[in-house]
């Protein structure tokens, strides 16, 4: 059986002024597809991210996602509707506790009015307490339960890594951005990212989009690797196809890959 197409991006460009950070981009992913996104400094990974999810608007193109065109959708839009992301440089609510960063995320999953949250109606307080459940159960998902209640900005940096995925759960994506995910964090820690995503993907069904800059890390752990060079998507296929493909060679990979 063919697998869903959950994500098909079309002819995508971003511009900054006279800088094209994203031409013409084609891609498609599909439904519990977990997939690498690389390319040297500076090649618009990031970038794609940010339009993926409304926080740049793309100059032209398509994002077409659950048959739904999100090209003119807000980013608050874009993640109610299913896609949620984590980030280059870690953005958590730091002075706040680690459950609460969680409750906050989850939020958005919230149905009840503000008057009867000011009233604390019987629906919202069976709302906040799914929310509170939800947020220990994240918790006990990446390893932190033992850190509920400690403020985010007392973490080491691997377990702030694993806060920022928890919350990007919370929020019940269909597609998860990971924004190298692995930036700053030791082998040991790395190699407990590595079973992590592969369980998010196994138990969840959740699809995965992974930026990376660890190759090993990349190589294990996607089936499919897209390639992006100066904003331009030079390649795209299996590992072993991308691995020996010469001009991703001469872009990024190096000859000894």
């Amino acid at each position: 059986m063919e697998p869903n197409e959950l994500l098909q991006v079309s002819k995508l460009s971003v511009s900054f002024g006279g800088l094209k950070a994203i031409s013409n981009v084609d891609l498609s992913i599909y439904e519990g597809e977990l997939v690498g996104l690389i390319g040297p400094n500076g090649a618009g990974k990031t970038t794609l991210f940010n339009a993926l999810t409304g926080l740049c608007r793309p100059s032209s193109g398509d994002i077409i996602f659950c048959g739904q065109n999100l090209i003119k959708k807000s980013a608050h839009y874009i993640c109610r509707h299913g896609i949620t992301r984590t980030f280059q440089n870690i953005r958590l609510f730091k002075t706040l506790t680690v459950l609460d960063n969680l409750r906050i995320a989850y939020h958005q999953n919230m149905r009840y009015s503000f008057i009867s949250g000011i009233l604390q109606t019987r629906n919202a307080r069976r709302q906040e307490q799914e929310a509170l459940k939800e947020a220990y159960a994240m918790l006990e998902i990446v390893g932190l339960t033992q850190h509920a209640d400690e403020r985010a900005v007392n973490l080491s940096y691997g377990n702030q890594r694993k806060l920022e995925i928890a919350r990007a759960l919370v929020t019940q994506p269909k597609l998860l951005l990971l924004d190298e995910p692995a930036a700053g964090m030791n082998p040991a820690e790395t190699q407990e990212l590595l079973h992590l995503i592969r369980f998010l993907r196994s138990e969840f069904g959740i699809t995965i989009i992974l930026i990376e800059h660890d190759m090993n890390l990349v190589m294990n752990l996607c089936e499919r690797i897209f390639v992006l060079d100066y904003g331009v998507l030079i390649a795209q296929g299996s590992v072993e196809e991308v691995r020996s493909n010469e001009q991703v060679i001469q872009a990024y990979l190096g000859a000894d890959v």
